[in-house]
Formats: C-alpha cells, structure tokens, sequence
C-alpha cells in the first residue's frame, strides 16, 4: 500500500500529539466521488441507499446526505436515530434486517419509514397488528433467502439456512398469508445473496435470477406486482491489492441489458452500498510498541490491535499494511527491528486471537516508536470491533476532509 506524501505527515503530525498512540483517519472525498459516477452510471431507475452500518460516523452519513443518495438503510433504532440527526427523514429510511423488536417496528410505522423489509412471518403479523392499531398502512418488501449461492463472494447470505430472509421454498406457501393481510402494502422483493463480491458477471447473475423470481411470482398472481426490487449491495473491494478491482461501469452496463430482456423498465431498483463507497475512506493508524523475536519470528505488538480493528481477524483477511516512519530515540541499544522479513502483527491484547493481520505480513523496515497504518479500513472499523475488552482508551475517529 503506497500512502500519499500528504497523508503520511498528516499521521505523522496526529502521531506527534501527546498521547496519541491510535487513531483513525478518515477522508470522505473518496465516497463523494463514488456516489457521484454511481449516479452517473447506473440506469435512471437505480435508486442509490447508503448502507451505514458499514460506517455511521456522522461524516459519513452527512457526505451521502450531500451527494443526494436516495437515502439510507438502516437496521436498528439507534442507527434510525442517527440518520434522523444527520438531516435523513424517515420517508428516506429502509429498515432491514431479521429480530426486528416491536418497539423498533411501532417506531417505523408512527414515523412513516419508506419500507421495512420482512424477514418472516411472525414480523409481517406483528407489524400487521401494528398497523390495525394505529389505523395505518405500511409499504413493506419480502426479503427472500434465495436458493441460489454466488460463489466467489467474501461472504454468502444465502442456499442455506439462514436467520435472512424467507426461504425461497417457503415463498409461494407464504406470500398469500402475507398478502392478506390487509395493512401491508406489498410493493416487492429484497433478496440479498452475498458480499464483497469481485466478479461483476457472478453479481449480475444475482440479478437475473432476481429477476426470474419476481416474474414467477407475479404469473402465479395476475394481480400481484413487483414495483421495487432491492439486490442490497455486493460491490466487492480488493482488499489483498491483487488489481482485480469490481467495475461499476461493467456492472451498469449489464444490469440495463437484463432490465431490457426482462422489460423491466418501469421498475425501480434498491442498491444498498457501505463497503464500497466507505472502506478506501479510511485507514487505522496505531504505533508500534515493541518488536521481539519469538522463535525466530519477529512479533510486532502495537498500541492496538482487533480490539480497535477487530475486521481482519474475524473475516481472516489481511488488510494493506503500510509503515511511516517516526524516527523517535531508541528505547536501548540493540533494540530489535524489521527489515526485509514476514513478521507477525497484532495488539496488547493478552490472548494469541489479537491479531491485526491474520497471515503474516512482508514489511521491508519498522522500528519501535514508528506507525502501522492499515489501509481500506473505512468499512466495519471502530464498530465492529470489542473496544470494551480490556477498557483501553477508544481510538479518536479524526477527518481530514
């Protein structure tokens, strides 16, 4: 990973501060610009929702508010909250997800949320009731666990059982029980199948077995219509650096040629995105405090590790690792370093699981005293990770722009 000259002396000058041992380094202008050629690219009725639970710092949310995203999926009351304080109004709030509680669905029917998608019966009766009670009438879509896998992918939501959804084999036993009742508004499907997905052609064959379905659905029901379809997210980012980058222009390109061959024009199209547009957002910056020789390989343990940045580890993935030198005094003569070698990183935690990269990884020189910085950490970050263990001091969330 090749850090700017400008980004480098800004961690130096950040690292430079009393105390200022980890922190995070966000730069929004990246997601500006994604959001601004998605919108160019995509066809005229792809509606872009930024998914914040890949970030819900305010900057983040306050940059897709700027760039006019059609609005924001959430999937807790404390995320609908903070997308309310970042100027969203509920008309422009999606919530997803499965365990959604009854207060959580009470609050999105008397605030008048977009849609809430269903992830199975007992949500469709219990916001039905909800609905009687308060003399209302909710939009919602079926959110479905397809039976199909797209292989490839960081990590697949679908062809097993699966707390996501409704079981593509149940939904033709299901749906009528839904459409009868009668405060529901059925306005179509969310079928989300899988994430951090590289290859273009593996996520619009997603799409067209979408596509497939919400046609099979409306031949069974000559009344019955799919006005919205939701394909969640998908865009995959190259965290391993391999130059296999996902392409949103192939992407458009074939999305509006199944939105022709399936005549599927008056329809509208729900891309929920977080990762991509936030993760090269971001980098972790935490300094290393030791370097030692265990068995012949160097440990490097650095002022945080999955506590801070729990992402690598839990999904077994190393992220960009680049290192700027601080050039600080030596602790004592003879100190250890790395030079030229794969060496282990990881944090203070006190068990062998905290690790900052999974594998190890080749760095050509580091020296106590100088900074880690991992790269693409914009995207399930500081909230993904178990900051409470151990109570060391929660790493400041700095923005440069």
């Amino acid at each position: 990973m090749l850090l700017s000259a400008p980004l480098s002396q800004v961690i130096r000058n950040q690292a430079n501060k009393p105390g200022m041992r980890s922190f995070y380094i966000y730069d929004t202008t990246v997601m500006r610009t994604k959001i601004r050629r998605l919108k160019a690219l995509m066809p005229k009725n792809v509606e872009i929702f930024y998914a914040m639970k890949a970030n819900p710092h305010i900057a983040f949310l306050n940059a897709a508010r700027e760039e006019n995203v059609q609005g924001i999926e959430i999937a807790s009351l404390g995320e609908a909250n903070k997308a309310l304080e970042a100027g969203f109004t509920p008309e422009r709030l999606i919530y997803t997800g499965p365990g959604k509680s009854p207060e959580e669905l009470h609050w999105s029917l008397t605030k008048g949320v977009r849609t809430i998608h269903i992830e199975s019966l007992t949500e469709a009766y219990r916001l039905n009731t909800f609905c009687q009670e308060q003399k209302a009438h909710q939009d919602i879509l079926i959110r479905v666990n397809p039976n199909f896998h797209i292989h490839g992918a960081q990590a697949n939501f679908s062809g097993d059982s699966n707390k996501l959804g409704i079981d593509e084999t149940k939904l033709y036993e299901f749906l009528p029980r839904i459409l009868a009742l009668d405060h529901l508004n059925f306005r179509g499907l969310h079928v989300y199948a899988a994430s951090g997905v590289l290859k273009v052609d593996d996520l619009l064959k997603n799409c067209e077995l979408v596509f497939a379905m919400a046609r099979t659905i409306e031949q069974k029901s000559n009344k019955l219509r799919c006005d919205i379809i939701d394909f969640g997210g998908g865009f995959g980012i190259d965290y391993l650096e391999s130059g296999n980058d996902f392409s949103p222009d192939a992407y458009a390109t074939g999305l509006q040629e199944l939105i022709r061959k399936f005549n599927f024009g008056d329809r509208q199209f729900v891309l929920e995105l977080g990762r991509y547009l936030t993760a090269d957002s971001g980098w972790y910056c935490t300094e290393i405090l030791d370097i030692k020789d265990s068995l012949g390989k160097k440990q490097v343990i650095c002022a945080g590790g999955s506590n801070h940045f729990r992402r690598p580890v839990a999904l077994n993935i190393n992220h960009p690792i680049a290192i700027v030198a601080m050039n600080r005094p030596k602790v004592f003569d003879g100190q250890e370093r790395v030079f030229n070698e794969k060496v282990f990183f990881g944090g203070p935690l006190c068990n062998t699981a905290d690790k900052l990269a999974p594998k190890d990884v080749y760095v050509e020189s580091a020296e106590i005293g100088d900074v880690a910085i991992l790269g693409l950490a914009g995207a399930y970050g500081l909230t993904m990770s178990h900051i409470e263990f151990l109570s060391h001091a929660r790493p400041p969330e700095i923005i440069i722009s």
